[in-house]
């Protein structure tokens, strides 16, 4: 395997590259430690070449989007990091091409998910509004299959284009059987696996502009009333599961766990399940209060917390 500086002069692309960037200002917690080389590729065509290079090298890449659901370690992460940023492209079909006279926008994987909102609005088109204020980028809303309001990102996906492990270009249409809660074809054990999504398309319909940005502003009023951007968080760090009777902030706050801290991380004091960067925190006791969160839900109900959050890099 060459050197990262090597392998950089052997590729041609388009893109800004950072040696050892800090990713805590890269992340909602304000977490974690440098990539070891960060890259952000001007175009499709360039992080396609980049993806296709690593794989032939077998250096190890790790895809950062907004940064809305990770805890990066305070040792960072090893090999390139592709910043998909600047993936921010819009398209939109002509409703005639569609069943139901539905309009088809598409939207490149880093845009962040906010702003993809605000074109919908822009454009008068429905669909998108209950993710007004979610934090994030569209590849990694399709990569979640982000949740909102009883609102799932799959049930206005119509497809998308994403470069396989194989290297091959695949656009694929959204299946229902293949999205369940919180769960897509890209995250492990799914058919699409491993691919990096380039491209999402969304079917949506036709309203009144001022009804949809009332909804924008009552689903933002909302987060900013139950405290999503007082402080550095990633929103609830644990999925909830029906089978439990409640949802898992009910279930920590019958355990006592508002204001749990360790060191710098601590669960919020407006809800149990949105742990926050109080100051101070590093990555690993983040991490160690998500684990003790976990056990005390184990040992003393019986429940097994499944994280929101994905753990990356180094510990």
């Amino acid at each position: 395997m060459p050197t990262l500086r090597d392998f950089l002069e052997k590729i041609n692309i388009r893109a800004d590259i950072a040696w050892e960037e800090p990713l805590a200002g890269h992340t909602s917690f304000r977490l974690g430690g440098p990539a070891e080389l960060l890259v952000r590729p001007a175009d499709e065509e360039s992080a396609i070449a980049l993806v296709r290079a690593a794989r032939e090298e077998s250096i190890p890449l790790f895809v950062l989007g907004g940064g809305a659901n990770l805890l990066v370690g305070d040792r960072g992460i090893r090999g390139i990091v592709l910043d998909t940023g600047a993936l921010r492209g819009l398209r939109l079909e002509e409703p005639s091409g569609t069943e139901g006279g539905a309009s088809l926008l598409s939207a490149g994987a880093g845009l962040p998910v906010d702003e993809l909102c605000l074109e919908a609005l822009c454009l008068g088109l429905g669909g998108l509004q209950d993710f007004s204020g979610l934090p994030g980028s569209v590849g990694g809303a399709a990569y979640m299959n982000a949740r909102c309001y009883e609102r799932e990102i799959s049930q206005v996906l119509e497809r998308l284009r994403y470069l396989a492990p194989s290297g091959e270009l695949v656009e694929r249409r959204v299946l229902p059987g293949e999205w369940d809660y919180k769960r897509s074809p890209f995250q492990p054990g799914g058919p699409a696996a491993g691919a990096l999504v380039l491209e999402a398309t969304f079917r949506l319909e036709g309203a009144e502009s001022a009804e949809i940005a009332a909804t924008m502003r009552a689903r933002r009023a909302d987060r900013e009333a139950k405290g999503h951007y007082r402080l550095p968080s990633a929103g609830s760090v644990f999925k909830n599961d029906r089978r439990l009777g409640a949802p898992t902030g009910k279930l920590l706050d019958g355990l006592g766990f508002r204001g749990r801290a360790v060191g710098g991380a601590a669960v919020s004091a407006w809800h149990a399940n949105i742990f926050v960067n109080a100051g101070g925190a590093t990555a690993a006791q983040m991490r160690k209060l998500i684990e003790l969160a976990q056990r005390e839900a184990r040992e003393r109900l019986g429940a097994e917390l499944e994280p929101e959050v994905l753990f990356v890099g180094e510990f």
